[in-house]
């Protein structure tokens, strides 16, 4: 049986971060077309104080690699976070996948009573269960930062809907 812990994590990610790529890719070819400088929406944000388009992109790539990782009990993959054309956006969500992907099911067996520490040895450090780290902490993070990917490329004018946000399940 496979366990809810995999089920309820790797698949949404997977799902999502596929949307993700596609509306990537959109934004690209939106830029080409409309003579747009990529750099317009890559640097975009929903208001000053929020992160734009690139660090919402690569946020959530972190957290669908972070969140897996830990409760699968293997490492978490370091990637650079250098990104700064959609291209690259486009490698990072592909490498992302694929470590989601290369992940086994068998290893989410019991991460719902894994204790996961956050920010480990910092005042800031918080202990959770597996199941309240993904349910409570990680799911919503990185639902947070793929929504605002959306958002910012659909307020700048990318024709996107839900069904763009969805994806195919």
């Amino acid at each position: 049986m496979i366990s809810p812990m995999y089920t309820n994590s790797v698949p949404v990610f997977k799902q999502m971060l596929t949307a993700l790529k596609t509306i990537v890719a959109k934004a690209d070819a939106h830029c080409a077309a409309k003579s747009i400088e990529p750099g317009a929406l890559l640097q975009a944000r929903l208001y000053p104080d929020m992160f734009p388009l690139l660090k919402q992109v690569q946020i959530a790539a972190d957290f669908a690699r972070g969140i897996s990782a830990r409760l699968a009990g293997v490492e978490i993959p370091a990637f650079e976070s250098n990104e700064q054309s959609f291209a690259d956006l486009d490698v990072l969500l592909t490498k992302t996948l694929t470590f989601l992907e290369e992940l086994d099911s068998a290893s989410f067996q019991g991460s719902e009573l894994k204790e996961i520490v956050l920010r480990p040895g910092t005042p800031k450090e918080k202990k959770l269960s597996g199941q309240v780290y993904l349910s409570n902490y990680g799911l919503p993070q990185f639902f947070f930062h793929v929504t605002a990917a959306y958002a910012i490329l659909r307020h700048n004018g990318l024709d996107i809907g839900k069904r763009d946000y969805m994806g195919a399940y």
